[in-house]
């Protein structure tokens, strides 16, 4: 009598794509969270872009596509997280940084009209909205920039942007907003992924989509708090998600595109910054995006675990050091642990980053920008 073989049979993997050049460092850790997701059920491509890095059980700096189960853990806590960029109307040159580094609040709950403010963005109110226009804290930030150079000067003007103006650009997303909605997939599915035609998978969409709009929103209302407080209008340029699951459908039906910290490639041109003492990359895309599952690096990328860099960054800097950077621009970050965590030497050099885009055809250089003025948090303690 023959006995049946029990062993499991291990899920094939799905094609896994590095786009980084041997120039690039990229950590083994990264590269095994990357397989490990590769592995799971229904799913069909593995993407890590060039800023990719460890994160909390799926690496950060990536994306992917599944068929018939989407995941919320790889989309992540903060759902919506991305990227607003801002014309301001004023002269780069009439800039007074000093100054505004040291009035410049975004701290605490708006004292404005929250709900009118929500209407005109399209968002429903959430319960979070004393969180609303608020930057929060770890590499999020709200950073004034200058144009360094212009590379595109056709596709800078279509734009509507001028050379000689300020740029603002903010990096936040849904605050507590997306940590709750994952709270609650995660107590009741741990890390599993739900199937695509489930009222669950239904649910967790209609929740997702109410972060994102939000999480957009926050953005568009730290950068009005800023603004207000140079004193100058300022006009939203793009405005890109980072951390999200959407439908793409084509002809062989519905896939699941999963972005882990990376930028749209469908969606025209994003804003690649480095650390806050480094330049940030204007690009447009370039190509189908079918090989890099229609994204794009989002930033730099950390080198150094935030406990490595404050350890590594204190042994060298004062944090009084840390609030001016190599291009002269002031930081605001009263935050000390953040300050060292945050300092440029714990990210990987931006420029490689975007030179392997670019090596690899999927990106056009627009425009370099460096900061002015990068605003983290002010603290409020007694």
């Amino acid at each position: 009598m023959s006995t049946a073989d029990t062993t499991p049979t291990p899920t094939p993997s799905a094609p896994v794509r590095i786009i980084a050049s041997p120039q690039s460092w990229i950590e083994g850790e990264a590269v095994r969270q990357l397989e490990a997701v590769a592995r799971l059920p229904g799913m069909r491509l593995a993407v890590g872009l060039p800023d990719l890095h460890p994160g909390k059980g799926a690496p950060v700096g990536a994306a992917f596509t599944s068929e018939g189960i989407l995941y919320p853990y790889l989309v992540g806590s903060d759902i919506g997280c991305g990227m607003g960029l801002w014309d301001v109307g004023m002269l780069a040159r009439k800039a007074k940084a000093e100054r505004w580094a040291s009035k410049l609040d975004v701290e605490g709950a708006w004292n404005g009209d929250v709900e009118g403010f929500l209407a005109e963005e399209g968002v429903k109110s959430t319960g979070f909205e004393a969180s609303l226009g608020t930057v929060g804290g770890g590499n999020h930030f709200a950073e004034l920039q200058r144009v360094e150079a212009v590379h595109d000067a056709e596709a800078f003007a279509s734009l509507g942007l001028a050379a000689d103006r300020l740029l603002l650009l903010v990096h936040s997303g849904s605050r507590g907003l997306g940590e709750a909605i994952l709270r609650a997939h995660v107590d009741r599915h741990a890390a599993g992924g739900l199937a695509a035609d489930s009222a669950e998978a239904s649910a967790y969409l209609t929740r997702h989509d109410h972060a994102v709009a939000w999480a957009r929103a926050n953005r568009a209302l730290v950068a009005r708090r800023m603004l207000d407080g140079i004193g100058a209008p300022g006009r939203r340029v793009l405005d890109v998600c980072h951390n999200s699951v959407t439908a793409r459908r084509d002809a062989r039906g519905t896939r699941w595109l999963h972005r882990k910290g990376a930028a749209p490639a469908d969606e025209g041109p994003v804003v690649i910054p480095g650390s806050r003492g480094a330049l940030s990359y204007l690009v447009a895309p370039l190509g189908d995006g079918t090989g890099s599952a229609f994204s794009l690096a989002h930033g730099a990328g950390r080198k150094w675990t935030r406990t490595a860099a404050r350890e590594r960054i204190k042994e060298r800097f004062t944090a009084e050091s840390l609030t001016r950077t190599s291009f002269k621009s002031h930081v605001v970050c009263e935050n000390k642990d953040l300050l060292f965590e945050e300092a440029p030497p714990a990210y990987k050099p931006i420029d490689r980053v975007v030179t392997d885009l670019v090596e690899a055809g999927l990106v056009r250089v627009v425009a370099t920008l460096a900061p002015v003025l990068t605003y983290k948090t002010r603290s409020h303690a007694e």
